[in-house]
């Protein structure tokens, strides 16, 4: 009666805290929302008016389409190395065996689960050093440095789940190693594929640290924009500058939507079993 009573009790402080945390995460995103669309809101449940001028306003006080271009150039150009990179590094680390193995996975995990403003700093510093930062190069390959070992991890267990004899078989009828790749693992893969770079896209996006470390004036992403829009000189509407966050919500929103599409967030985390 006791440990049922107990078991009750727990259940009923985790759904207390769940519950508890998104009615405030709703509650915040709400009140943006509702305040880049308002005139005026003082002391009062709603604004006083409801209008859109807050998103024209922002629209060309701060540049958006250019942040938008350039948010889009970043994060194609990082999906793209980061499957150039990852995908062949992860089939050799889920197929082969050599000295250093452990180090090197220790090494790809490094990035993930140390803060990137541990790294960022100096990493901004030789990239400024090589005058690669304050331009797109520079945002892109220090927006790498996290995504490569990201891909690697993601991809690891898909590797694992097919079956070396169908590797072997293609060997056997005269396939190369281009070939095999690219006709025979590649459509295998694509699940995996889709989902690690839907989710790199979406780190792309988010990445603050490296990205405001890197970027100068003409390679602001989305993120580091609204920013500089909120603690830059000068005053500016609160609702501009919510409206703006509303853009970014929506845009990082609908490609995590787009991601989980492809994967579910257990496939990450789980290993094949061999």
């Amino acid at each position: 009666m006791r440990r049922h009573l107990g078991e009750r009790l727990w259940a009923f402080a985790v759904w207390t805290v769940v519950v508890f945390f998104i009615v405030n995460l709703l509650a915040m995103v709400g009140a943006v929302t509702v305040n880049s669309f308002g005139t005026r809101w003082f002391n009062t449940w709603l604004p006083a008016g409801f209008t859109t001028q807050w998103y024209a306003l922002s629209w060309n006080e701060f540049q958006l389409p250019s942040i938008l271009i350039v948010t889009a150039e970043v994060v194609g150009a990082v999906v793209l190395a980061s499957a150039l990179i990852g995908v062949p590094t992860a089939y050799a680390m889920a197929r082969r065996d050599f000295p250093g193995k452990r180090a090197a996975m220790l090494l790809f995990l490094l990035p993930l689960i140390v803060p990137p403003i541990t790294y960022g700093i100096p990493l901004a510093t030789v990239l400024y050093q090589a005058h690669l930062a304050g331009a797109l190069p520079g945002v892109i390959l220090a927006n790498l440095v996290p995504s490569v070992p990201f891909v690697i991890l993601i991809m690891i267990p898909f590797v694992e789940q097919i079956d070396p004899r169908i590797e072997a078989a293609a060997r056997m009828c005269g396939a190369g190693l281009g070939r095999l790749f690219l006709q025979i693992l590649v459509p295998l893969l694509m699940p995996g594929m889709l989902a690690a770079l839907m989710l790199v896209l979406v780190r792309t996006i988010a990445m603050f640290e490296l990205t405001f470390l890197t970027a100068g004036p003409s390679s602001q992403t989305l993120v580091v924009a609204l920013y500089y829009a909120v603690f830059a000189a000068g005053v500016r509407p609160g609702q501009s500058i919510d409206s703006m966050a509303v853009v970014y919500m929506v845009t990082t929103l609908a490609w995590l939507l787009i991601a989980l599409r492809f994967v579910s967030p257990t496939q990450i985390v789980t290993r094949a079993k061999r």
